[in-house]
């Protein structure tokens, strides 16, 4: 949190190449708190940038390490009453495996267009839009 009030927040459109065919895929994470499918993200510790966070945050609910790359567009909005910031980077997976937790329970990687519409909240489809055509391409 900043002297503001508003949350920090930062994570990754976190992406990978199929195995099978290279086609791309993008993570999800499942919320059991809130029963949504969003982006890996987090709140900022007390003086943590927030690049540091965002790959600490991929990791710490996908298992997965990254790669950052690109920034992508931040998002602001209002959560619980309070003014939220999130940043976001895309990240290449580099490796790792999921084992749920209380935070996250699944995850999915999913084709861009079919996670944009398996997230919950509309906002979030704003930084995977905005993956750039290297990543898009390969």
């Amino acid at each position: 949190m900043s002297h503001t009030g508003t949350v920090r927040a930062a994570g990754c459109v976190l992406w990978r190449r199929a195995a099978d065919d290279g086609a791309l895929e993008v993570c999800l994470v499942h919320r059991p708190r809130y029963d949504d499918w969003s982006l890996p993200k987090g709140k900022l510790k007390r003086d943590e940038d927030a690049l540091d966070a965002a790959v600490r945050e991929v990791l710490e609910e996908t298992g997965h390490h990254c790669v950052p790359g690109a920034p992508l567009p931040t998002l602001r909005y209002e959560a619980h009453g309070r003014p939220k910031e999130v940043r976001y980077w895309e990240a290449e997976a580099t490796g790792g495996s999921f084992t749920p937790n209380d935070e996250v329970d699944r995850i999915l990687w999913l084709p861009p267009a079919e996670a944009r519409t398996r997230l919950t909240r509309p906002d979030d489809r704003i930084p995977l839009d905005a993956l750039p055509v290297s990543v898009l391409k390969g």
